[in-house]
Parts: C-alpha cells; sequence; structure tokens
C-alpha cells in the first residue's frame, strides 16, 4: 500500500474491535501490517477493519508459535497487541522479551481500563469505559437515561484512534534517535480525552453537570435533531449570531421576538417546541432544498443506505467499495503523497508461505512448524 508510512512495518495480533481499527488506519496509511491471527480463525474479505493486511496463522500457544512471532517482531518497527493485561508476557511475547530482540520496536498495548489500576484486569466494553471516563453521562436528553452513541467514542475514538497517534508518535521518535517503547493506551484514558472541550466549558461555568441542558448535547433549540413530515430527520448547529440570523430568516422568524434569547437556556424549550413544529410541516427534501450547502449549518440526517449516494460524498469519494461491498473511504486526504485503495481482507493464513520465506526459514523448518501444528 502507497501512502506516508510506506516502509513501516506493523505485526498485529489479531483481536477485535479498536486493535484491528487502529491496525486498518496504519495499513490505510501506507504501513505493511502483518496480522497474526489464529489457526482455524475466519475473516470476512467485506470488512473495512481487516482490509490491506497480510495475514499468517499461527498458533501462539505453542513454542514454535511464539518463536516465529519474535522472529517476526524482530524485523518490524512496531507491534499492536489488545489482549488483557498480562496475557502476552504469559505468551511469552510481552514488551520486555520484545525490546529486548529489537530495542527499536513500538510496542503498542490496547485495553479498555489501562495496564493499571484497581479495574485493569476486568472485563468490560466500550459502554463502561465511557461510563467511567464521563463521556457518557454528557451525552442524552433532559431527563432522560445517557444513549451509548454505538461504540464510536470508546472502541474506536478514545481507543483505536489514540493508539494509531500514539504509535506514530512513538514511531516518529524512534526515527530522531530514541528508543523503541510501549504505548499503554487505555479506552477510558481516550475517551476522557475526547471531553477536553466540555471540562473546558465546565471550569468557565457554561457547561451544567447534567446531559440535555447544554449548547451542544440537545438542550438548545438551535443545535439538535428535528422530525420532517415524513419522518425522516434533520440536523441544525446554527451556533454563531449570523448562521442563527439566516436560519430565523429562512424561517420566517426575524420578527418574532422570542428568537431573540439565543442564548437564555431557560427559552431554549418552548423555541425548540416551536422550531419541532416548523420542521414536522414539511418533508426533509423540502428543507434541504431550502438550507443544505448554506451558512445555516444544516444537513439532512442520512441513513447507512442514503449516505453513499449523496452528491457531496460522491464528488468526494468518502465511500468506497471493496471486494463488492461499500465501505468508508481511508481519511484523511494528502495533497503530495498517494495512497492507494484498499484491499479486501485476506484468508486467515494467506501469506504464511511468503512470510515464513522471507524470514529464512527453509522448506525443512516450514514443515517442522507444520507438523507441530504451530504455523497454518
Amino acid at each position: 500500500m502507497a501512502g506516508p508510512l510506506d516502509g513501516i512495518r506493523i505485526i498485529e495480533l489479531a483481536g477485535i474491535g479498536p486493535g484491528p481499527f487502529c491496525a486498518m488506519m496504519l495499513a490505510d496509511h501506507g504501513a505493511e501490517v502483518i496480522r497474526v491471527d489464529r489457526i482455524g480463525a475466519h475473516l470476512q474479505t467485506t470488512d473495512p477493519l481487516s482490509r490491506s493486511r497480510k495475514s499468517i496463522a499461527v498458533n501462539m500457544k505453542s513454542p514454535e508459535g511464539v518463536a516465529l512471532v519474535r522472529d517476526l517482531a524482530r524485523g518490524a518497527d512496531g507491534l499492536i497487541e489488545g489482549f488483557r493485561p498480562g496475557v502476552t508476557e504469559r505468551l511469552g511475547l510481552g514488551p520486555d522479551v520484545l525490546l529486548a530482540d529489537n530495542p527499536n520496536l513500538v510496542y503498542g498495548r490496547m485495553t479498555g481500563w489501562g495496564q493499571t489500576g484497581p479495574y485493569a484486569h476486568a472485563a468490560g466494553h466500550d459502554i463502561n469505559y465511557i461510563a467511567l471516563s464521563g463521556a457518557l453521562h454528557t451525552i442524552g436528553r433532559a431527563g432522560e437515561k445517557p444513549t451509548p452513541p454505538v461504540n464510536y467514542v470508546g472502541d474506536f475514538g478514545g481507543g483505536a484512534m489514540m493508539l494509531a497517534f500514539g504509535m506514530v508518535s512513538a514511531l516518529l521518535a524512534v526515527k530522531n534517535g530514541s528508543p523503541g517503547q510501549v504505548i499503554d493506551c487505555s479506552m477510558t484514558d481516550g475517551s476522557a480525552a475526547l471531553t477536553g472541550m466540555t471540562w473546558g466549558f465546565k471550569a468557565a461555568g457554561l457547561w451544567k453537570d447534567e446531559p440535555g441542558v447544554n449548547m451542544l448535547d440537545t438542550g438548545a433549540h438551535f443545535y439538535d435533531s428535528f422530525t420532517c413530515a415524513d419522518g425522516k430527520f434533520i440536523s441544525i448547529g446554527s451556533i454563531e449570531p449570523q448562521f442563527y440570523a439566516l436560519l430565523r430568516e429562512t424561517l420566517g422568524l426575524t420578527d418574532d421576538s422570542d428568537f431573540d434569547a439565543q442564548m437564555n437556556p431557560a427559552a431554549w424549550p418552548v423555541l425548540k417546541e416551536k422550531l419541532a413544529a416548523i420542521f414536522k410541516s414539511k418533508p426533509r427534501d423540502h428543507w434541504c432544498s431550502l438550507m443544505e450547502a448554506t451558512d445555516i449549518c444544516f444537513a439532512p440526517i442520512l441513513s447507512l443506505e442514503e449516505a453513499p449516494e449523496h452528491p457531496h460524498n460522491k464528488a468526494r469519494g468518502t465511500f468506497i467499495e471493496v471486494a463488492g461491498a461499500t465501505q468508508p473511504a481511508p481519511a484523511p486526504r494528502y495533497s503530495v503523497t498517494k495512497t492507494d485503495v484498499p484491499r479486501p481482507a485476506p484468508a486467515v493464513g494467506a501469506d504464511s508461505d511468503s512470510l515464513l520465506d522471507e524470514l529464512g526459514y527453509d522448506a525443512e523448518k516450514i514443515a517442522a512448524l507444520r507438523k507441530a501444528g504451530a504455523v497454518n
């Protein structure tokens, strides 16, 4: 794969969710990612999180399999693992071992709670991590329980993207003369970091510590989603005065003095009811014809089926087709460096032979590994 990370080799110890997403980001931007899969596992060729990889199938519970992974890591720039704390150490593939083999290795560790702390060894999922960080508390409507935002905030925003950033940062440090190191990436920590602006608002007295009553959490009438006559939805984000004025002008509300109180939270519930009634009077296409591509800060809320067909997304190539399936295109874009169209996820073990050959294993050694069930 072409990209700014061309020449970087990453070993990915196969996992689920945020680990593969991190590896996808690195692969999308040019890194060679070798996925160490379990023998007998299965990858869907249409899975975006597993695209653009090489795959070798290894039994990491066998001494021969462990030795093989160590050999792979000796020639790598980085490694990603997403097991609970202590698992790779028990396998004989912990950071102390691999950094002794390769002092320049960047060893990325993805966990929910982090490598240390009272929760470190407990099971959990995105909803739990963003609950503990305070992020989930800020997502919901007034008087209602918090609403989990799928698993975008913990797994992917606070986890995978943070680890990808950490990997690239540490790889850059190695390039500048620093040794390899371990990255302790916790989805709890990462999701807390994503709430930085909210903490700033709270410190400034601009955020109440309850969901659904603040400007950006659906408390305000000018920053929310609305239902249209056809049951479809639109989004409004008219925060700045000039954008709010344009919203009022477009809706014929310039002379309604109630809307002068834009930043008065006490007025928001009544003003929201007025806007809701207006938007529910016409279908979504009507509001699109009036507001799309204007400074109102408007967009239709598109379904997963609709989003790839929207003219803006089509013009930018925001979605692509890989192995006959629609998936998001790599992001972001570069002005100079070319990136390739992603390749479909490989079959498990598809690259075992070529990778073993690269390591210098001869036919006799490969046969012995297969006989021992260490590789497939």
